[in-house]
Parts: structure tokens; C-alpha cells; sequence
């Protein structure tokens, strides 16, 4: 039903503000022209506004501003990412249903989606506010053909599609800081949380969760973040359709990713570095047992953090806090 229903979506695209008639839609589809009828009918519910008439056909007056699996499908021009979206209005974590629907074998590039959620949380378990309506609240089901210990490359390809995805729709460059945040002006507005099934030398899968602070308002973001978090439109002034900024990041992940694949990490580490967060800089590195100052120098050939201790040493780390310091300001990039 769900592919039959895209099927539909992408010819009612091709001839927008023109009539399709219900004859070559049934012929494309291979269904009678009631099943189109009844297609109509949940496109409608979805806030489509469809005229139908008699020897004409059937034309798009008004596609709706509401988020969901239609929306979504309309005008995104992917060749396996998205094919199959489940859209909730509101969840405990968009990550949970994503982990359940991949236990019961959805296919690799499956997206959940959510106006909101209750739940959601970030890396080391923080809570993450998922305001409704105002966000992206989105994972990404993968089931990549790479060795587990590989895995976290995904977390910093991510990164980059972000980064990529904002600088183009803002007049502001983001950063990336290490390993999973994307800041705007020094404060996180997006954040990436990856999270893995594995035996010892194959992934079952992958899944990807996307938080975007988008359309909030200094009031959505609670107060004592304040100086640490931020949105899209507190930086630009600007309202964004989050339903393009969705379709513009599936778009560009699905590029990013099949180039991973093919070439491997070296040109995602070159791109993540140029959006890198003080590399160059000396910042505090914190572990469970101990914490130093390092300057950072980048992130290695694996997507570890790369830095040099005050006697040359060079250090790799896969898991750490950091803080960083400049110009005597001391702060703490969660």
C-alpha cells in the first residue's frame, strides 16, 4: 500500500496544477480506479486539497504545510533512503520505534519521524527537549555493509550532512564539535546520536538519530540552556519549512553515504575537519579516570579524536568530554 501511495505521490508531482486522468494513473499503478479514488481520500486527510473531475481528472490545488509520510514523499528525490517512513505525532523517542522496526527486519533506509518527543535523548543518556512542531526529530534505519568497529564514521558522515545541509540554508557557517554536535555562533542547535546491533565482526544495523532545534523561539528552550543552545530561527530570524529541511537532508545524506561506501572515510574526514570545531586550539580532554590539556588537531583516520599533549605526544580517543578555552573564557560544550 505504502509503495503504491508513493507511486502515486511522484506521478501527481511530475503534472502539479495539471489534470492526471484517473484512467493513466489506474494503467501506471495497476489498480482499478477505485483503489485511485480511495487513494485520493488519504491524501485529503492528510490536508491535500484534490479536485477530481469527470473526463479530466484528477489535479493537486494545495499540498499541505503538516509533516508526515506524504509530505515527506512529495518532491524527495531519493533513490533508497526514505522509501519507507513511518510518521508519529507524538513518541517517547523516535530511536525506540526505529530499534524495534529494525528487530523485526525493515529495510535499510527506513525513517522515523515524530512531531514530537517525551523522550528524547542525546549521547551519554542527556535528556534532549523535542519541542512539538518545532524540530527535527528524525532516525535513520541502516543496515551498512561495514565492520562494526567502523561504526561510529556514521556519527561523524552525519556531522558533515548537517553541516552541509545548514551553511547552505543559513548565512552562518556551522561547526562541528567533536564527535556529534553542530553549533551555530558557539551554541548547539543539532545534535547526532548513533546507536549499533553487532556481532563481533558484522553489523545487523545502524540507527541514526537527528535532533534540530529549528523553528524554537528563545521561550521553547529551557532557560538555564540558554547560553549553551540556540535554534535555526533565533540565529537567522527566519522561519524554515521543516518538511523541505527534512527532504534537503535525506537528499544530501543518501549522496554522502553512498560515497562512504564506495570510497571509504578519507573524504568525510577532510570535510568534517573544515567544519571542525577549534581544531588548532587547546582544549581540555575528560575521561572517567583522568582529565589534561591537549591541542586538538583534527580527527584521525578511524574518527578518533586526534590531539597533541604539551610534551608532542600524539593521542587518539574514541570516547571523552572536552573543554575548550580561549582568551582566558572558560566553557563547557556538552
Amino acid at each position: 500500500m505504502a509503495s503504491t501511495r508513493n507511486k502515486l505521490i511522484k506521478l501527481l508531482e511530475k503534472t502539479r496544477d495539471n489534470y492526471v486522468s484517473g484512467q493513466f494513473l489506474s494503467e501506471e499503478l495497476n489498480i482499478s480506479r477505485a483503489a485511485i479514488w480511495k487513494h485520493m481520500k488519504e491524501l485529503e486527510k492528510d490536508g491535500y486539497e484534490i479536485e477530481g473531475k469527470s473526463k479530466r481528472g484528477y489535479r493537486i490545488l494545495k499540498s499541505p504545510e503538516k509533516l508526515s509520510e506524504n509530505t515527506i514523499q512529495w518532491g524527495l528525490n531519493t533513490e533508497w533512503l526514505g522509501k519507507k517512513i513511518i510518521h508519529k505525532s507524538s513518541t517517547t523517542s523516535t530511536q525506540h520505534i526505529a530499534h524495534q522496526l529494525a528487530q523485526e527486519n525493515t529495510p535499510h533506509g527506513t525513517i522515523v519521524i515524530a512531531d514530537e518527543q517525551t523522550a528524547g535523548k542525546g549521547r551519554m543518556n542527556r535528556k534532549w527537549h523535542s519541542t512539538e512542531g518545532k524540530g527535527v526529530w528524525m532516525s535513520i534505519l541502516l543496515r551498512p555493509d561495514i565492520l562494526p568497529y567502523l561504526a561510529p564514521q556514521l556519527t561523524l558522515l552525519t556531522a558533515t550532512v548537517l553541516a552541509d545541509v545548514l551553511s547552505k540554508d543559513m548565512d552562518t557557517e556551522p561547526k562541528i564539535k567533536w564527535p556529534n554536535d553542530i553549533l551555530i555562533n558557539n551554541k548547539k542547535t543539532a545534535g547526532i546520536l548513533t546507536e549499533m546491533q553487532a556481532e563481533q565482526d558484522q553489523i545487523q544495523y545502524v540507527v541514526i538519530g537527528v535532533g534540530i532545534n529549528v523553528n524554537h523561539t528563545l521561550g521553547d528552550i529551557p532557560e538555564d540552556i540558554h547560553r549553551k543552545a540556540t535554534s535555526l530561527q533565533i540565529e537567522t530570524n527566519k522561519t524554515f519549512d521543516i518538511t523541505n529541511l527534512i527532504q534537503h537532508i535525506l537528499q544530501t545524506f543518501e549522496s554522502a553515504y553512498d560515497s562512504y561506501i564506495k570510497y571509504g572515510f578519507p573524504n568525510v574526514k577532510n570535510k568534517w575537519e573544515s567544519y571542525g570545531f577549534r581544531i588548532g586550539e587547546t582544549i581540555q580532554i575528560k575521561t572517567i579516570k583522568k582529565s589534561w590539556e591537549a591541542v586538538f588537531l583534527g580527527i584521525a583516520e578511524d574518527g578518533a579524536l586526534l590531539t597533541k599533549n604539551n610534551d608532542g605526544e600524539i593521542k587518539k580517543l574514541y570516547s571523552a568530554e572536552i573543554d575548550w578555552y580561549r582568551e582566558g573564557e572558560r566553557n563547557h560544550v556538552n
